[in-house]
């Protein structure tokens, strides 16, 4: 069991001192039921349990970076004024949500932006949990510019749009205690949860990549929390990923999660291959599911593209203000003969600014019909992070708009392009969505960008706007749209003119091209993205995200949890209710007090670590072996998928050792007994059309081998690179199950191999074959102990722990121990770390029979 404490999680993960590390003190918790607060007890249950009274209804703990709070100083002076900030995503969800007519109670945890005096922090804490459920979290101004405009904005932020810090002009390189800024932050955030939570019933849904070692800090307190993660810009691929110094302690974190949502499938692949090749994990779909197997808890992972507030874009839109920019603008574009295109961005080195000015500089020097007519309104919104970047960005944008102006601005009063870089109201933006004829989105590199989805809806516009625009009829509503294919809504948008924004050329014609459309053409387009974005709303998106988290979440209570590893390497081992480890004192009990002992044991995984170079047996496991081979009360079996002749050379100084090989087709009782087969003996020319295929996909597949053993044939790819592997071993065992199917043989798939070998064949019947024999000796077994750490094991323990009621092989008194290798999900009911272990145990066992043996030869000199 994981020590309950976890005050020092955040010094062994960033190596601060412990005056940082130790900010953990006994804080007021703040109940569920109104008006009472008692202290949080910090050695609570670390499985989750509470004495906290339930929530009366379903309660979501949302984290972000920031509250969906503005905040403002009263013009007197004297204290702060609070409101919700209407653009907030994580408040447009708690609205969609509510409009559905769901129950579900929201808490904010997160930042204010403005700072907040170190005085008024208590006072501020008690109002924005009274009137807007908001918990803030207040980070030291130093610690905020570390991790915010530090680690978030320098390291992941960049990296995660596919920039690597090739100099240390471009993103800066990795900067260790900003990385400590960072846990710290995170550290802090965590706190914050830990005084509202009600651990047994709220789910904790965290947001971005601001938070990504938080699941950490919640599990290792919590081990039952029900944890939601959702990632707002991309994943990078796993080349670029592995970049990062620290790659394994957030995808271990992230792992700690139930569910992990992304945008679009690629940024899922993306993280799945990075959990593949760093942390040898491998997902499985399941009814539509996808879900990675971590130390015996499924993490499930969502690919759901956010929405846009339909209800709130559709009341801006109704607004007077709005009607009035609208006909402001109609004035100023249509009604003198031009046809808008627009652009929304930040003012960021992503979003493709200038490369947008440059395609709308070849779009006027190729296509001289449209000079004087078109004009590119390029909206730049504040960028969210600082540097020379963003300076370069915005001076080079100018630049390249004046220039353009200068050399295409005719006649006079005509500037093909107007740049906009001061904030704009809500409701003037969406007047421009109104009125532009198309949008233009050319991001380099970008997350959901739901500027498109805003522009499809402002198109369709209401009755009012209609008028303005002269629309005779709802029919002739349209909207088109230009954009990136490196963004996250591309592949949603399926009408959309889709560019490398880097070909500035291409991104010229596809906006000619979306102009020129025929206008039933451009008709169909709108109507059937309109279909779309009206229906996956972002009420769609959190309900669809709560609904598959509360799936996750449902076996929680009964599973059996313990903590394991230190700082983030931390996590939780989830296990069945009857699954547990192998207690030395209680196996050498029984062992002590029986007569007649089965013990069969794997080979490699077990006795032998799968990652050792020489596999040969030790010279201690050859002592240990013979030691209870020697106890006439025993019969010790090993089974292994390896050729007899091998492991009749490895073990040949085991006189009294039954031996299993090639998956127990071969089998012999003592070294000087003859090989005898489990199953009739088989005809092998089968392998005649097996091995040309497997040499095939071992020829095209670097780092594979072929094992070719007298009745099996192997295909491994433990040296390949894991994804070619993988899909090379899918399509090997489609191709050897289609060219085999009228052969006597089975082909099945393990870990990292393919394999061939005849039916009926399998290490269960190695077992069921030594429990009759030895009760055809009148050696019933009162102990039986199997030690295994594959599938191939598995049939094993199938076999002994289902034979007392089917057979009378063993009796109802027979002490039975089916032990896996590692925690995860198996048919035996105990298990042990690791092969160190396993060896421990056998020597225990071995000494017990040791001082058996030395008491009897005392005794027979006694006498």
């Amino acid at each position: 069991m994981a020590s309950r404490s976890y005050s020092n999680l955040l010094e062994l993960a960033s190596g601060e001192p412990a005056s940082i590390s130790q900010i953990r003190r006994r804080i007021p918790r703040v109940m569920t039921v109104a008006g009472i607060i008692s202290d949080f007890d910090s050695d609570s249950d670390s499985d989750g349990s509470s004495s906290a009274p339930s929530s009366p209804r379903d309660r979501t703990i949302v984290v972000a970076n920031q509250l969906p709070i503005s905040a403002r100083r009263r013009t007197d002076g004297r204290g702060w004024e609070f409101s919700w900030d209407k653009d907030s995503l994580l408040l447009q969800l708690k609205d969609a949500i509510g409009d559905r007519g769901s129950d579900m109670e929201f808490v904010y945890v997160g930042c204010l932006r403005d700072e907040i005096p170190a005085a008024n922090q208590d006072e501020v804490s008690q109002v924005l949990l009274e009137t807007f459920k908001c918990v803030p979290a207040f980070l030291p101004p130093d610690l905020l510019v570390r991790y915010y405009h530090g680690f978030c904005k320098q390291q992941l932020w960049p990296l995660f749009h596919y920039m690597l810090p090739l100099s240390p002009d471009l993103g800066g390189r990795f900067d260790r205690s900003l990385w400590q800024a960072y846990v710290s932050a995170n550290k802090i955030f965590a706190d914050k949860i830990l005084e509202v939570i009600n651990p047994d019933d709220d789910f904790v849904w965290v947001h971005d990549y601001h938070l990504m070692v938080l699941p950490t800090f919640l599990r290792k307190r919590f081990n039952r929390v029900k944890l939601g993660f959702f990632l707002h810009s991309p994943f990078p691929s796993s080349e670029i990923y592995k970049t990062l110094p620290v790659r394994e302690e957030l995808l271990r974190s992230l792992l700690n999660s139930d569910l992990i949502g992304f945008h679009t499938f690629d940024y899922a692949r993306h993280f799945l291959s990075c959990c593949g090749r760093m942390l040898g994990l491998s997902y499985e779909s399941k009814r539509g599911y996808i879900g990675l197997e971590y130390y015996g808890r499924t993490v499930s992972i969502k690919i759901l593209p956010v929405g846009i507030h339909l209800d709130q874009l559709k009341s801006v839109l109704s607004l007077p203000e709005t009607e009035k920019k609208v006909q402001e603008l109609v004035e100023q574009f249509l009604d003198k003969g031009r046809v808008m295109v627009l652009g929304v961005d930040d003012m960021d080195i992503f979003k493709g600014i200038s490369l947008k000015l440059l395609a709308m500089e070849e779009l006027l020097k190729q296509h001289q019909e449209w000079r004087g007519k078109i004009v590119l309104v390029q909206i730049a919104n504040p960028a969210r992070g600082r540097g020379k970047g963003v300076k370069e960005v915005q001076a080079e944008s100018f630049a390249t708009m004046k220039r353009i102006n200068e050399a295409y601005g005719e006649p006079p009063g005509y500037d093909p392009i107007i740049l906009i870089d001061e904030p704009l109201p809500f409701s003037h933006r969406i007047a421009y969505y109104v009125v532009a004829e198309c949008c233009l989105v050319t991001a380099v590199r970008d997350g959901m960008n739901l500027i498109p989805y805003e522009y499809i809806i402002s198109r369709q516009g209401n009755q009012q706007l209609d008028n303005v625009l002269g629309l005779a009829s709802p029919a002739q509503k349209k909207s088109m749209l230009v954009i990136s294919e490196f963004i996250g809504c591309s592949p949603s948008l399926s009408g959309a003119v889709r560019v490398n924004p880097w070909n500035t050329e291409a991104v010229a014609d596809a906006m000619v091209n979306a102009l020129e459309m025929k206008e039933q053409e451009k008709q169909f387009r709108h109507e059937k993205h309109y279909k779309y974005v009206s229906s996956h709303d972002v009420g769609y998106w959190a309900n669809s995200f709560l609904q598959d988290l509360q799936r996750t979440c449902r076996d929680h209570s009964t599973r059996r949890n313990w903590g394991i590893g230190f700082g983030l390497g931390f996590r939780v081992v989830a296990l069945d209710t009857n699954f547990r480890k192998l207690a030395m004192e209680h196996i050498v009990s029984a062992y002590k007090r029986t007569r007649t002992r089965a013990i069969l044991l794997d080979y490699d995984g077990t006795l032998m670590p799968q990652a050792s170079i020489d596999k040969r047996p030790s010279t201690k496991s050859i002592e240990i072996l013979n030691t209870l081979c020697s106890d006439k009360n025993n019969v010790v079996f090993l089974v292994s998928a390896r050729s007899r002749a091998t492991l009749g050379h490895w073990f040949a100084p085991c006189e009294n050792l039954g031996v299993a090989a090639e998956h127990g087709y071969f089998f012999r009782l003592k070294r000087d007994a003859g090989w005898e087969t489990c199953v009739p003996v088989a005809d092998f020319n089968w392998k005649q059309i097996a091995d040309p295929v497997m040499s095939l996909y071992m020829e095209t597949t670097d780092g594979s081998m072929i094992d070719d053993k007298e009745t099996m044939l192997v295909w491994s790819y433990e040296d390949a690179d894991p994804d070619f592997g993988s899909c090379q071993a899918k399509e090997l065992l489609d191709h050897l199950e289609s060219v085999l199917a009228n052969e006597p043989v089975s082909v099945k798939s393990g870990q990292h191999i393919v394999e061939v070998k005849p039916q009926g064949v399998s290490k269960g019947l190695v077992a069921r074959r030594l429990l009759s024999t030895m009760q055809e000796r009148g050696l019933t077994p009162d102990f039986v102990l199997c030690i295994g750490d594959d599938r191939s094991d598995e049939d094993m323990f199938e076999v002994i722990t289902t034979s007392i009621p089917s057979t009378s092989s063993l009796t109802p008194t027979t002490e039975v121990f089916a032990c896996t290798v590692g925690q995860k999900p198996s048919k035996a009911k105990y298990y042990l770390d690791d092969t160190a272990e396993i060896v421990r145990l056998m020597q225990g066992l071995a000494t017990v029979s040791e001082q058996a043996l030395r008491t009897q030869q005392n005794d027979q000199i006694d006498t």
